[in-house]
């Protein structure tokens, strides 16, 4: 109804409604007609015109640079350089610390897995990169602190994810 004048508005009697309806139940089938075709496209591509595999690569490459904007991480310390060797310990865990402006982030690399903490503590996302798509995600507690019961084999990285920016670390052989 007509606010001014109590009246109804054109339409606003109900009727209309019906070819609402039938507008709704003719793009509800269109988008589905479009959907199976796109998928019968993408099925005839698939088979008659694959994507090569070396493109394929190259696209994973490319998506390893969304991160292009991240803050680089400096290695402060590794224990395999900057540490005195203890006599008669043969196989102490690999310390390392990585500084981004005030943020510090220490792990200890172990043959079963990463033990680390985030300084100062605060709310964040840590990956632990280990080549194209394998990244595995690690919980950070309240305090900063984090476990991962995987250990890293061959070159590896963290990518840490606070609320407002992205660090990854230097990629260093476990």
């Amino acid at each position: 109804m007509n606010k001014d004048n109590g009246f109804p508005r054109d339409g606003a009697d109900g009727e209309g409604d019906e070819s609402a309806d039938a507008l709704s139940a003719d793009a509800l089938l269109e988008a589905t007609a479009d959907a199976l075709l796109e998928e019968e496209l993408r099925q005839a591509a698939a088979v008659l015109d694959p994507v090569p595999d070396f493109l394929r690569q190259l696209a994973l490459e490319a998506y390893a640079l969304h991160d292009l904007d991240a803050r680089i991480a400096e290695l402060t310390f590794d224990s395999l350089v900057d540490a005195l060797p203890v006599r008669g310990v043969t196989d102490a865990p690999r310390m390392l610390t990585f500084r981004a402006g005030a943020l510090t982030v220490d792990v200890e690399v172990t043959g079963e897995g990463l033990i680390g903490q985030v300084l100062p503590p605060g709310s964040a996302r840590i990956e632990v990169l280990g080549g194209p798509g394998a990244a595995r995600p690690v919980a950070v507690d309240s305090l900063g602190r984090f476990l991962s019961d995987d250990p890293p084999c061959g070159p590896f990285a963290l990518r840490l994810r606070t609320g407002t920016e992205v660090i990854v670390t230097e990629w260093l052989r476990a």
